[in-house]
């Protein structure tokens, strides 16, 4: 019979005496780095133990947008891990992995933005998937606008 991941996850750990850890997942560019970005990896980061991140490839990003990000992704993966609420950060190369992303992680709750409204739905079966308010007034594509003029 085989048990699920969560209820094995908790067996083990009652099994030998220690808490579940709750893990939280959320994903982005991370592209000029801003308060926005702080705010919703804080948000994040309080709905359980351990906050991972998946920083979306140039590759991954290119694909999505038509262009690459401003800082290559190992200098994003850096500056997003120095975050004090960041316990580690991960390379997405493809949203068609997004599911082997959480499960690789063991992740309780998918936490985005609600720009995402929807979209990762579908994960509800293995994990609690949250969407946040964004920051008002604040993008990525606003400040590289509002610096090119």
């Amino acid at each position: 019979m085989s048990v699920p991941r969560c209820e094995y996850m908790d067996f083990v750990s009652d099994s030998l005496g220690c808490e579940h850890m709750t893990t939280i997942l959320t994903f982005g560019t991370f592209d000029v780095l801003h308060v926005g970005h702080l705010r919703i990896l804080e948000r994040a980061a309080s709905l359980g133990d351990r906050l991972a991140v998946g920083i979306s490839s140039d590759a991954l990003n290119f694909a999505k947008k038509g262009r690459l990000p401003v800082f290559p992704q190992n200098e994003r993966m850096r500056l997003v891990s120095a975050l004090r609420c960041v316990d580690s950060v991960f390379l997405e190369e493809s949203l068609a992995q997004k599911r082997d992303y959480l499960l690789q992680h063991a992740a309780d709750v998918l936490a985005m933005g609600d720009d995402w409204r929807g979209r990762f739905d579908e994960y509800s079966d293995i994990c609690r998937v949250v969407y946040f308010e964004r920051t008002p007034s604040v993008s990525t594509t606003e400040i590289i606008e509002k610096i090119r003029l």
